[in-house]
C-alpha cells in the first residue's frame, strides 16, 4: 500500500474514532444529539445577519451588531477552529403551555425559564466532554465550547450539521423533538466526521407566524425582536410600546407561543433532563404574588433561574403589564400599592395597569398620586391615561 493512501487510512480511522467518542460522550452527559459540521458550512448566514442589522430588527441589542464580523464567520472567532460540534438536549413540557392564556390571574413564564438556568446545565456538561474529549484525542488537540452567551450562530450551525432546520419562527425545527432543543457548541482543532445538513421541512405551513401575538414576523424566516414578546420582556430594558401591552396578555417572560405551534412538536416527548422541568412555584405563578416581590424575594424566588439575570425591577413591570391585562378588580389593590415603588419603570407601568383595571372616575382619583412624580416616563403614563393637570 502507498505511503500516501497508508497515511490517508489513518486519519480516517483517527476522525471516525474521535467522533465515536463524542458521540459516546455527548450520549454520558445526557444530550439527545450531537453531530458536526465544519467551520465554513454557513456562509449564507452573514448576508442573513446583515440583513437582520441593517433592518433594526434586532431592537437595542447593539451587540449583535458589535459582533456581527465574529458571528458570521466561525473562523473569524476562532481561526484555528477545523470542525465544530453542535449538542442538542430536548426541554419539551409535559403539556402544550399555551393553556395558561386561559388563566388571567396566573402569569405565563417561558418553558425554558421555569427551572435552571439551561446556560450553566449545558456549559457545566460540555466543559466535561471537552475535558475528555482533549485528553484523549492528544495531540495537541485544543477545544472551547459556547453556550448562548457567545458570538457563535448556534441555530445556522446546527441546520448545517443536522439537527434540524431553521423554521419559519426562526428557530431550530428537529423532526425527532420539534421546536423544543436546547443547543451548545464545541470548536475544535481535530479532524472529524461531518454529518450531511438538514433539509427544510416546513414546507406551506404558517402555524407559528399566525400563532405570533404581536405579529413579529414581518415574511417567513424573519422576525423583528422590536414586536417580540421575549425580547420586550427580557431584553428590552426601556418602555414597552403601549400598543403592543395589550397583546402580552399574561406573558411575564418570554413567549413560546410560536414554538408552540409547531406540529413537528407531536413527536417530542417530555424532556428526560428533571432540571429543564417546571418547578412548582414557576409553573403557574399568582399575578398577585409576583406583584409582591421585593428585590430579596425575587431573587429567592428565582435563584438559579434566567429569569433572575433581568432583575426585580424588570420582572415586576412585565408583571404590571399582565395584571393590566387580567381584567381582575382583585389586583387593583396590589397595583396601587407600586405606584409608590422606588422604581420608574415599576410606577408607570403601574399606572397602565391601574387605567385598564379601575373605572373611569376611581382612576382620576388617583390623580394625587402624579404629583411631584419626578420621571418623565412615569409623567407620560400619567398623561396617556387621562391624568393632564398635575400638580
Amino acid at each position: 500500500m502507498p505511503l500516501e493512501q497508508a497515511t490517508s487510512d489513518q486519519a480516517s480511522r483517527t476522525r471516525a474514532k474521535l467522533t465515536a467518542l463524542l458521540r459516546s460522550e455527548a450520549a454520558a452527559q445526557g444530550f439527545d444529539l450531537c453531530r458536526i459540521t465544519t467551520p465554513d458550512s454557513i456562509p449564507q448566514a452573514a448576508g442573513r445577519l446583515a440583513s437582520f442589522i441593517d433592518a433594526d430588527y434586532h431592537g437595542t441589542m447593539a451587540w449583535m451588531a458589535e459582533t456581527q464580523a465574529r458571528r458570521a464567520n466561525p473562523k473569524t472567532l476562532w481561526s484555528e477552529v477545523r470542525s465544530i460540534v453542535l449538542f442538542g438536549i430536548n426541554y419539551a413540557p409535559d403539556r402544550d403551555p399555551r393553556y395558561l392564556q386561559a388563566l388571567p390571574d396566573k402569569a405565563a413564564i417561558s418553558v425554558y425559564a421555569r427551572n435552571r438556568d439551561y446556560h450553566d446545565v449545558i456549559k457545566g456538561r460540555l466543559k466535561e466532554i471537552a475535558t475528555r474529549f482533549a485528553a484523549r484525542a492528544g495531540g495537541g488537540t485544543d477545544v472551547k465550547v459556547f453556550v448562548d452567551t457567545a458570538p457563535v450562530m448556534e441555530k445556522p450551525l446546527a441546520e448545517a450539521a443536522g439537527l434540524g432546520w431553521q423554521g419559519k419562527h426562526t428557530n431550530l425545527v428537529s423532526r425527532q423533538y420539534g421546536s423544543w432543543l436546547f443547543l451548545g457548541s464545541l470548536f475544535t482543532t481535530a479532524e472529524l466526521d461531518f454529518d450531511a445538513a438538514e433539509l427544510d421541512h416546513c414546507g406551506s405551513c404558517r402555524a407559528c407566524l399566525d400563532a405570533c401575538p404581536t405579529a413579529a414576523f414581518p415574511a417567513p424566516y424573519q422576525i423583528d425582536a422590536r414586536r417580540c414578546i421575549s425580547y420586550l420582556t427580557i431584553e428590552h430594558k426601556g418602555v414597552i410600546d403601549a400598543a403592543l401591552r395589550p397583546a402580552f396578555g399574561n406573558r411575564i417572560y418570554g413567549c413560546d407561543d410560536c414554538l408552540s405551534a409547531c406540529p413537528w412538536n407531536k413527536f417530542a416527548e417530555t424532556a428526560r433532563e428533571m432540571k429543564f422541568h417546571a418547578r412548582d412555584a414557576l409553573r403557574e405563578p399568582d399575578i398577585a404574588a409576583l406583584l409582591a416581590l421585593d428585590d430579596a424575594g425575587f431573587r429567592a424566588l428565582f435563584s438559579g433561574s434566567p429569569v433572575k439575570r433581568i432583575g426585580r425591577d424588570r420582572f415586576v413591570r412585565n408583571v404590571l403589564i399582565a395584571a393590566g391585562n387580567s381584567g381582575l378588580e382583585t389586583l387593583i389593590g396590589p397595583c396601587r400599592v407600586l405606584l409608590a415603588d422606588p422604581a420608574p419603570q415599576v410606577r408607570g407601568m403601574a399606572v397602565w395597569a391601574l387605567s385598564r383595571l379601575m373605572d373611569r372616575p376611581g382612576f382620576l382619583e388617583l390623580a394625587d398620586a402624579s404629583a411631584g412624580e419626578p420621571d418623565v416616563e412615569v409623567m407620560a403614563e400619567w398623561t396617556a391615561a387621562g391624568v393632564r393637570q398635575c400638580a
